[in-house]
């Protein structure tokens, strides 16, 4: 635990929010396991509403120890104020959430609760036989966690708090495709693990495959009938409560909304003129950048995908590094993987462990897909991977023992690190990485889809009107049919992509806004700190100090970074 020396008046904010994580990893093993804690290899949480409300409870207790350590000497240094605030407003957050039963209401097709217990075993150490008789007994477990998952679902039911059915439908698909018809995707998972060890390996993922066999069934013959006719939007008031969770900011969604729709209209221009250096003529960006994926450069094969990214990210480290940011030797270290069947069809990240044994990696669902147009990834890589939440997530883990644990591993919000990673995407542009027509006009569609995540994330949850400027469909209120075609209109992806999105706003809502929201902040800072510094401004020194303060909300953000 960083932060250790326990003065003689009682523990400093710093020290309670890292004894938070502590308590945190006992009650939730998936944590312990994102953390790279070794004892938690072997278990699940507790996802009932019984362990929900100790979860909530554990974070009420530590709000009142807060209170406590912030009136003690000491307490009023900078770094202790810093994270004083953040624990307060994550666990206050938090605890809105819970409070008002989103716990009990959670399917998404992406960040569930079902879907982090997934997550976990890719995350789990698989190297020596130990860790393989750690993966059986948390494959065990499997059935335990599922039937608490499926209690909150029925408690939620139970107080008409019902997930929307579009979700529901979504995770019933996927769990079938979890299950599979020949092999489960528990079994392949366990495929590599030691002939000593084969038969309790195989035995254990059929229990596990078998717990999602019924959960599938549960949703598909009670849940899913009980909610049909539900909304898929989720109105004002809980929008508010969510966008709060994910950004950590008390947002004005008007305001948002107006800047969504700016930056379309902006980038729109910019995309036009692209378009026309890389496919004279086109009517549209999309268009060109549909002559892109048939002609353009691409990457042929899953694993030499895989293998160019990797590339990718290592000709990015060697030269930013140095120049742009100074980076310790273990954040150099970046791997690219293929995601498993069966997630959403975005790109994502992992942080490090806590000691780096786990090195941070991208990950690429492939949706089935062969060849890859390269117009697509670089600027996405550049998102994931290097500069953006490699750089930044694997920095926070860097310097934990400085600050805490809390600030740079649990305590994260969404928008700080979407925002960081969407603006390292603009800062390769600034710097020329993107050296052709056709990267750099991929790039604008990659900013193009978040400025649309900002305006239907918010406009179809609040069933907002479409301003008179608009191209689409002007007057009209947001509904998820419009949002859909809207994206499809206004976007390169696949039709499969774009309705995997479109599931993923309703599922979570407020947390897509983050990225351009995000990105606003932390351009607005750098803009801040320069005029501060005039002439002096050190570019390199900025983006060091920036990526090493752990997490903020968007509410401290811009104060943070503008006195950088």
């Amino acid at each position: 635990m960083s932060n250790t020396t326990t003065p003689a008046g009682g523990p400093l904010p710093r020290q309670v929010a890292d004894a938070y994580v502590d308590a945190l990893v006992e009650l939730d093993p998936i944590t312990g396991t994102f953390l790279g804690v070794a004892e938690s290899s072997g278990r699940l949480p507790d996802l009932s509403p019984t362990g929900q409300e100790a979860v909530a409870q554990l974070a009420r207790t530590t709000l009142e120890q807060l209170t406590e350590a912030e009136a003690r000497p000491g307490a009023d240094s900078p770094a202790e104020q810093v994270c004083a605030r953040l624990l307060r407003e994550r666990l206050t957050a938090e605890l809105a959430v819970h409070e008002a039963g989103e716990g009990l209401r959670a399917v998404s097709n992406i960040g569930s609760p079902l879907h982090a217990v997934r997550e976990a075993f890719t995350l789990t150490p698989a190297d020596t036989e130990d860790d393989w008789s750690a993966l059986a007994r948390r494959l065990r477990a499997v059935p335990g966690a599922l039937t608490g998952y499926r209690a909150a679902l029925q408690a939620g039911l139970d107080r008409q708090l019902p997930g929307g059915p579009l979700q529901v439908a979504t995770v019933i698909g996927q769990l079938g495709e979890w299950i599979g018809t020949d092999r489960s995707w528990f079994a392949e998972f366990t495929a590599p693990g030691p002939a000593s060890l084969r038969a309790e390996l195989d035995e254990a993922a059929a229990v596990a495959t078998g717990a999602l066999g019924e959960l599938r069934d549960w949703l598909r013959d009670v849940y899913a009938p009980a909610v049909e006719g539900a909304p898929d939007v989720v109105g004002r008031e809980r929008y508010a409560r969510l966008a709060r969770y994910y950004n950590g900011a008390d947002l004005a969604p008007e305001e948002a909304y107006a800047y969504g729709w700016s930056e379309f209209h902006r980038l729109l221009a910019e995309m036009e003129a692209e378009a026309e250096k890389v496919l004279p003529g086109a009517k549209t960006p999309w268009e060109a950048l549909a002559w892109c994926d048939e002609h353009g450069e691409a990457v042929e094969g899953v694993e030499e995908t895989r293998q160019w990214l990797q590339s990718l990210m290592d000709e990015a480290i060697d030269t930013l590094d140095g120049t742009h940011f100074d980076l310790a030797e273990r954040i150099r270290q970046v791997e690219s993987k293929i995601a498993p069947p069966g997630s959403a069809a975005a790109p994502y990240y992992t942080q490090p462990s806590l000691d780096f044994a786990r090195p941070g990696r991208t990950w690429l669902p492939t949706m089935g897909a062969t060849r890859f147009p390269a117009y697509d990834l670089v600027s996405t890589w550049y998102h994931e991977g290097v500069p953006g939440h490699h750089l930044q997530l694997a920095q926070w883990v860097h310097v934990a023992d400085r600050l805490s644990r809390y600030q740079t591993t649990v305590g994260m919000v969404s928008a700080n690190v979407e925002g960081w990673a969407l603006y390292a995407e603009r800062l390769m542009d600034e710097l020329g990485f993107l050296s052709s027509a056709e990267r750099r006009l991929g790039y604008l569609d990659a900013q193009m889809m978040r400025a649309v995540r900002v305006i239907i994330d918010i406009g179809m949850h609040l069933e907002l009107e479409i301003p008179a400027d608009s191209p689409f469909h002007p007057g009209e209120r947001w509904t998820p049919q419009l949002a859909h075609a809207f994206f499809a209109q206004h976007s390169s992806r696949p039709a499969d992509f774009v309705e995997s999105e479109i599931i993923r706003y309703q599922g979570i809502p407020g947390q897509a806004i983050g990225y351009k929201l995000g990105e606003r902040v932390w351009l607005q800072g750098r803009e801040a700190a320069r005029a501060r510094h005039g002439a002096a401004f050190d570019l390199k020194a900025w983006h060091m100090a920036a990526l090493s303060q752990g997490s903020l909300g968007l509410d401290d953000l811009l104060t943070e970074l503008s006195a950088l």
